[in-house]
């Protein structure tokens, strides 16, 4: 289910916001993080150039949000050592975003920022 062009504008702003204060912008040349919005989920993520080429990226997810079509909540996952998404067991699905967004940001079992 896609999202609605509300909540997109919504998520951009949270997002971004979120994203402008995490790395402050004179560290942009080195680390940025990022966010993209397809379908139904949120993907964060962490860029940081390659070391030996500097003008291409790598990017290292960090958490996924995704909607639930059945009952409207948000779910949280983090990157598993497979590299495939998990689902974050110290949360419960919310009706807002921003709450599982508070989760990432304080990480207190370090399942997001290491």
């Amino acid at each position: 289910m896609e999202l609605s062009e509300f909540e997109v504008k919504r998520i951009e702003k949270l997002f971004g916001d979120f994203c402008d204060k995490r790395v402050p912008g004179h560290w942009r040349d080195k680390i940025r993080v990022e966010f993209r919005v397809r379908g139904d989920s949120v993907e964060l993520f962490e860029s940081r150039p390659l070391h030996n080429d500097p003008d291409s990226w790598i990017s290292t997810r960090i958490a996924r949000f995704k909607k639930s079509a059945r009952n409207g909540l948000w779910n949280l996952y983090c990157a598993g050592r497979d590299a495939q998404w998990q689902r974050y067991a110290a949360s419960t699905p919310q009706r807002d975003i921003e709450a599982l967004l508070r989760i990432v940001e304080q990480d207190t079992i370090g399942a997001f920022w290491g």
